[in-house]
């Protein structure tokens, strides 16, 4: 069963504010800062498609020039102008590709760091109702998408727009009766591409949430391996990885087959509707209406048009695929955690020590609202108070903790650090005046000393090791074959 986000505290219409297209505007704010950036890629662009659709009248000059009348010194200016057309059109052309590219890297850089600094400071009733392997999907893959259509596809589409809308216009200046008869058939082949591509979004929005459940799974199972293969379950889980992996190709199956007729009915109306206009052309040349230099101009034009057209067919393929993965990170992004502080914020003094206090707690945990973890529970531990507390499990041990360090908040009672309400501080503040060993110990895929420096990072060498010396840690470290330094592993 997919894994629901937690969007209950979500701004009105958060929820649907990425149908279609518009979530796409979720990019423009991370887009801004580089405005500079893009308006140079759009002045290069401008200049490229300008230079790109001089070629064609330069050649219809030579052409009607008459390379076996002309003299040769003429023949060699038009042919240097070319050149020089082509240079001009090469400068421009991978300049703009380089800055639009360098647009895509950064802002898909820049989301996913968004993304990541908003879902780290979510409470754990997200992750309780959330795959890690879920939200990592989103973070590769569906960002992944958004750099496609941020930066090749921007460029594309930019690209075949200016080229679209040039080549029209010289068409118009070569020719005006053909190129009102291209004017009537595009629409015609443009509407059923606009109406088609929303299946497109649909079927690419359920094939990233397949292979979200497909990279949930995987994580789930790798990050438990020794159990795995301890209860002999590598078949088993084999089978359900295949399952789902079989049911993200199903999904992706759709959608290329969707987006395969969606490109092919462009191609095919497209380039029918060039050529029925060159068969009128060649009538026209053939009566005397027209040039052979003409001609050949606007057949360059025609062919810019269709090039054009089918590139942004494709593209718009690309477009509702990135548009249901920008709905999917928007997601993460207005998933709001479900502990927030009682107004006004409180701070606790430096050096409080207590007491604490439950007074008639009761807590369900969001995955469990029907079972109380904790009900009507009252506790008091005085300042330097020890106190173990014993029992079976689920008996609620580990939720008192959890609820101490504001992890949850309980449904009914209250909780008191020094005598302030535990809703009145803010997490963070509170975290920083509670000292936890696990009982399972976390290990980061970073040296010893950087895994021991973690509770503190700003601890300097000598803290570390008088820190390992503490924990009768100091020696077995050192034996290691680069001491302090030694890499371990992910989990140790």
């Amino acid at each position: 069963m997919e894994a629901k986000l937690d969007t209950s505290s979500q701004p009105p219409g958060a929820a649907d504010r990425g149908g279609g297209l518009r979530a796409l505007r979720g990019v423009l704010p991370f887009l801004k800062p580089y405005a500079g950036r893009l308006g140079l890629a759009l002045i290069l662009l401008t200049l490229a498609a300008g230079t790109a659709l001089a070629l064609p009248w330069a050649i219809r000059d030579i052409i009607d020039l008459g390379l076996g009348e002309a003299p040769l010194a003429e023949i060699n200016r038009r042919f240097l102008l070319l050149l020089g057309l082509a240079a001009a059109l090469a400068l421009f052309a991978s300049s703009r590709f380089y800055l639009v590219m360098w647009l895509g890297e950064r802002i898909v850089a820049d989301i996913r760091r968004a993304v990541y600094g908003h879902v780290i400071h979510l409470s754990p009733a997200f992750f309780e109702e959330t795959r890690p392997g879920e939200v990592l999907s989103r973070l590769t893959a569906d960002t992944t998408l958004v750099q496609s259509v941020v930066g090749a596809g921007i460029s594309i589409a930019l690209r075949s727009t200016f080229m679209l809308g040039g080549s029209l216009i010289m068409l118009t200046a070569t020719n005006p009766g053909l190129t009102g008869l291209i004017l009537v058939l595009v629409p015609l082949a443009v509407f059923p591409l606009i109406v088609f591509g929303r299946k497109v979004r649909r079927l690419s929005r359920e094939s990233q949430d397949r292979l979200a459940e497909a990279s949930a799974v995987a994580g789930e199972t790798l990050s438990a391996m020794p159990m795995v293969q301890a209860f002999t379950l590598e078949r088993l889980q084999t089978g359900r990885f295949a399952a789902v992996v079989e049911s993200a190709f199903a999904a992706a199956r759709r959608r290329i087959l969707a987006r395969s007729l969606l490109s092919a009915f462009a191609i095919l109306v497209v380039f029918s509707a060039v050529l029925l206009v060159l068969w009128i052309g060649a009538l026209d040349v053939i009566a005397g209406n027209m040039s052979v230099g003409e001609l050949g101009q606007f057949l360059l034009y025609a062919a810019m048009v269709a090039t054009a057209s089918a590139a942004l067919s494709e593209v718009w393929g690309e477009v509702q695929r990135a548009a249901g993965a920008m709905e999917r990170l928007l997601e993460l992004l207005h998933a709001r955690t479900r502990i927030e502080t009682s107004p006004p914020p409180t701070s606790l003094p430096y050096t409080s020590r207590g007491p604490i206090r439950f007074e008639a707690v009761t807590f369900h945990y969001p995955s469990r609202p029907g079972q109380a973890a904790l009900r009507d529970f009252s506790l008091e531990v005085s300042a330097g108070e020890r106190l173990a507390l014993v029992g079976p499990s689920g008996a609620g041990k580990s939720t008192v903790f959890q609820l101490l360090l504001r992890f949850y908040d309980p449904q009914a009672g209250v909780i008191r650090l020094g005598g302030i309400p535990l809703r009145r501080v803010e997490p963070g503040e509170l975290r920083r005046h509670i000292g936890i060993v696990p009982q399972e110990t976390v290990i980061f895929a970073d040296s010893a000393r950087e895994n021991i420096r973690y509770g503190r990072p700003e601890a300097s060498d000598e803290e570390v090791h008088a820190a390992a010396r503490l924990a009768a840690a100091d020696d077995f470290i050192r034996a290691l074959p680069e001491g302090y330094a030694t890499f371990l592993g992910e989990r140790g």
